[in-house]
């Protein structure tokens, strides 16, 4: 039960990025996230601003108005703390029409607070 509820909260939040939903991100994230992504140049990034900047930006974010799959999600459940590890394929249209698709591998950490989980860090790559 709890594999598919992590895997159903991840492909939220992915639906909450891509759609530029900054309430439900917050509400799924705690306020001091962490992360290793690719924009922040191997800097581990701390807290929530930089990633509001991309909501921000609405439709020009890259990660905006994209079909997102979950390829193969693994979950692990350690006590109170879940990981996620799967690779995102993502689907984007160019200005002729063009289909594109790139990839990334993503891992997720969640915690459960009470009956409630936060996404706590992730690492894309």
């Amino acid at each position: 039960m709890n594999e598919e509820k992590i895997i159903a909260l991840t492909r939220e939040l992915i639906d909450a990025v891509v759609s530029s939903d900054w309430e439900t991100y917050t509400r799924l994230c705690a306020e001091d996230l962490t992360s290793f992504e690719p924009e922040a140049e191997g800097y581990l990034v701390e807290g929530m601003p930089f990633h509001k900047h991309y909501f921000d930006m609405e439709n020009k974010s890259p990660y905006a108005n994209v079909t997102t799959t979950l390829s193969s999600p693994h979950v692990r459940l350690i006590g109170d703390v879940a990981v996620i590890a799967y690779v995102r394929l993502s689907q984007r249209a160019d200005e002729q029409g063009n289909s594109h698709t790139s990839t990334s591998k993503e891992s997720r950490v969640w915690h459960r607070i009470g009956d409630q989980w936060k996404h706590v860090h992730f690492h894309r790559s």
